[in-house]
């Protein structure tokens, strides 16, 4: 479902000094924000996702995150675990059946599992995943939804962010069948749900290896956006994850029509098959993706593309994940004015940069960290002499002197801000469900 809509941002101030108390704003005082979050459009409906990318992208290339900005994210977090797309008002509940999504739970979770700092909300996170679980192993949008692809991959990342194997996740036995005394099938783990949505050697011979979004709605529909997904979760990898093979630059192997899915590396050969595919499909378009979304105009999907690169990354296929890399690098792609401004999606270029063993910070002659860096709070360091900062200058971790984190933080009173607008959705998902 990858929507991404702009509207212009509107702005509306009150008096400092009012009895009320005043909005605060992000450190480097950028108007149109408030204090911690990136990226200026209205966060109503991808604030966690896009926080929580953008966390991820800085960690990944060595820039620790200001604290404001952890702090943000970790506060999204409803009472039970989950996380909602965005809370406007933190202290009001959030609605378990469906104010709270599996994609925006397993992005924070892996976000802040990379930062460090607050592993109650990590383990609640995990927590509240775990009870989410369908009774064929994966994950819907929504607590109860049918599993699909992207929500199931996205919770495969978050346990594998936090040390855990996903093949030990298992589901429990459906409870309304328990309570009538009759035996639940549970049992089942993520991958189970997963590799039920690939497309086997029954489909058309250009389908076959792809997956489904899901298998909810008639025959299984090839999707190249929940392909990409699968194809990393698959690998039991998240958003940021560290190769253990040696990568050899062969292409990926198609599926292979003699032998099923059974076995341990049935996981490994259903990825294996998804990238051969998705190699496959953007051959004929200049090594990119394009736009899944009904009704949208024959264009390339940047963060289609992106992804694909990560999980062809994560497979050990550096040859076949340079070659789309380099179209997003390319002037002529188009990818650095899609991504300008937008922290979701400069942080997917960065991670595919990152993923590819590439230079965000010379990204077709752009620095991605440093436009990430401008679109929230002023981090709070860079690796010595590697990153910079939202100012391009280099920065050395400093230790607290007692004037604040790093000593560059300060609080402004300033007016309320309000946002008309809308980003891109959870994980690029209504492009995903055809």
């Amino acid at each position: 479902m990858n929507i991404r809509r702009s509207v212009a941002a509107l702005s509306l101030c009150a008096a400092l000094g009012a009895a009320a108390a005043p909005a605060a704003v992000a450190d480097d005082g950028q108007a149109g924000r408030a204090e911690g979050l990136y990226g200026a459009k209205d966060p109503k409906f991808d604030g966690v996702w896009r926080q929580s990318l953008a966390l991820l992208a800085q960690d990944a290339v060595g820039v620790t995150p200001a604290k404001s900005a952890v702090d943000w994210l970790a506060g999204q977090g409803c009472a039970d675990g989950g996380f909602a797309a965005y809370r406007a008002d933190t202290s009001k509940a959030c609605d378990p059946k469906k104010g709270e999504f599996t994609d925006a739970t397993a992005a924070a979770v892996q976000a802040l599992a990379a930062v460090g700092g607050r592993s109650g909300t990590v383990e609640k996170g995990i927590g509240w995943l775990k009870r989410h679980q369908n009774e064929d192993g994966g994950w819907g949008m929504n607590p109860g939804g049918p599993s699909d692809a992207n929500s199931t991959a996205a919770a495969i990342g978050a346990f594998a962010a936090t040390g855990q194997d996903p093949a030990k996740v298992t589901s429990a036995a459906d409870k309304g069948v328990a309570d009538k005394g009759a035996a639940g099938k549970g049992g089942k783990t993520p991958y189970d749900a997963l590799l039920g949505l690939q497309l086997d050697c029954s489909a058309k011979a250009e389908e076959r290896g792809a997956f489904a979004y899901t298998a909810a709605k008639g025959e299984p529909v090839a999707n190249e956006l929940a392909t990409a997904s699968a194809a990393l979760a698959a690998r039991g990898k998240g958003f940021v994850f560290e190769t253990v093979g040696k990568d050899s630059g062969a292409d990926p192997k198609p599926l292979r029509c003699e032998k099923g899915k059974d076995g341990a590396d049935a996981p490994k050969d259903a990825a294996e098959a998804a990238l051969a595919h998705l190699t496959r499909v953007m051959s004929d378009t200049d090594m990119h993706l394009k736009s899944a979304m009904p009704g949208a105009k024959d264009q390339p999907d940047f963060g289609g593309t992106a992804d694909a690169v990560v999980a062809l990354a994560a497979g050990e296929h550096s040859a076949a994940a340079g070659k789309p890399l380099q179209w997003l690098q390319s002037k002529d792609s188009g990818a650095a004015a899609w991504a300008k401004g937008d922290p979701g999606a400069l942080a997917k270029l960065i991670l595919a940069a990152h993923a590819a063993g590439a230079d965000p910070r010379d990204f077709g002659g752009a620095d991605l960290v440093k436009q990430l860096n401008a679109t929230g709070p002023k981090p709070e360091a860079a690796a010595p002499g590697a990153e910079s900062d939202g100012n391009g200058k280099s920065e050395e971790k400093k230790d607290d002197d007692g004037g604040g984190v790093g000593g560059v933080w300060w609080t402004v009173g300033v007016c309320a801000v309000a946002g008309m607008g809308i980003g891109f959705l959870l994980s690029g998902r209504k492009r995903r469900q055809l």
